[in-house]
């Protein structure tokens, strides 16, 4: 069977897997949402004191640990890390909070344009605008520092952290925070959200599916395969939706979504920007670490720290809107990601340069 297909069929299961959790429980056209599931998990941890997005998400750990398990049985486990952690934690703090200025992170924004969420079509936009720019900048030669192979123990760490918290949540969920009201308080059970997301950990480790890695390929490559694989899970997403009767056609009144376009398109594309920078989006760099990158999880704190910071300063959207610290944090974050991008694609080059002075 040709990549393409496998990547057609994969992006089916994802969106059938979505479709089943948004039945199971958890909120509308929210089956699966990697922005909002830390959010939430960030709040169960005691990391914002919003009391409507408070869960402990099976689903997050269920992504690591899918992935982590995928990769030692197919023998891909790889340590490995020390590549700009200060930079990859800042990139991976706005593009959470891009996320969360849009409501939701790629693969939410598909599932909600699979619902007939019209604004997520202007997302899309701005996420392709900012993987484009970012290309850009690849194509004039930005790249971070390289990492470097790492005891297999640094590369379980994160993993393991994941589990033990799952064991916790488990045996006495009492220890963490949970909602009894909004987006925190709409859940799947336990079993069904870790079995769905252990599943696309697997799915995604073994054919590194992307949903800014899409794109990217399209820009750099011309390879449409992983493009092909995103229409199918979002045909997949509109077809059960129109068969529920949850379709609704439309930019106003959908659900945990709001209709500013300007704000819409500018915090996607600074979660594509961003998302280029550091190679993948949120789903992308929760499997990376679980497959040993330290880089990744680096990104993936960073991730959750931003989730916090969104909601203990006012900065994540509501269905009313972006809230004026929401834009503003949108436009710095897109300012200092084309710094970083500016500021290493010259420390490329000017190695590149050197590297060639003492060739001759």
């Amino acid at each position: 069977m040709s990549k393409t297909w496998v990547l057609i069929i994969c992006g089916c299961i994802i969106g059938a897997i979505a479709l089943m959790l948004g039945e199971a429980g958890n909120p509308p056209n929210m089956g699966v949402c990697v922005a909002c599931f830390l959010r939430d998990s960030a709040g169960s941890l005691n990391l914002h004191g919003a009391a409507t997005v408070q869960y402990f998400r099976p689903e997050v750990v269920g992504f690591v640990i899918g992935a982590f398990a995928s990769a030692l049985l197919f023998r891909e486990f790889s340590a490995k890390g020390g590549s700009a952690p200060v930079i990859r934690f800042t990139l991976g703090f706005f593009m959470m909070l891009g996320c969360l200025v849009f409501l939701g992170c790629p693969l939410r924004m598909m599932l909600r344009l699979g619902a007939g969420d019209l604004n997520a079509l202007i997302g899309l936009a701005g996420l392709v605008t900012g993987i484009g720019i970012g290309c850009l900048f690849i194509k004039k030669g930005f790249t971070l520092p390289r990492n470097f192979r790492q005891s297999s123990l640094e590369g379980i760490i994160f993993p393991a952290a994941c589990f033990v918290l799952l064991l916790l949540f488990l045996l006495n969920s009492e220890l963490f925070k949970s909602s009894v009201k909004g987006p925190g308080a709409s859940h799947a059970p336990v079993w069904i959200s870790l079995a769905g997301g252990l599943l696309i950990g697997i799915i995604v480790q073994r054919t590194r599916f992307c949903f800014i890695g899409m794109a990217k390929s399209v820009f750099l490559t011309r390879n449409f395969s992983m493009a092909l694989g995103v229409l199918a899970l979002t045909l997949l997403v509109a077809i059960g939706n129109l068969y529920l009767g949850k379709f609704t056609l439309g930019f106003e009144h959908q659900p945990i979504a709001h209709s500013d376009g300007v704000w819409n398109f500018l915090s996607m594309a600074l979660v594509g920007l961003c998302g280029v920078f550091i190679t993948g989006c949120p789903l992308r760099q929760l499997v990376s670490a679980g497959q040993g990158s330290s880089d990744a999880a680096i990104s993936v704190l960073g991730m959750l720290l931003g989730a916090a910071a969104a909601h203990n300063f006012s900065l994540a959207s509501s269905p009313a809107g972006p809230t004026a610290g929401g834009k503003t944090i949108v436009i710095v974050g897109i300012l200092l990601a084309l710094c970083i991008g500016g500021i290493y694609t010259l420390k490329a080059r000017k190695i590149l340069q050197s590297a060639g002075n003492e060739g001759q």
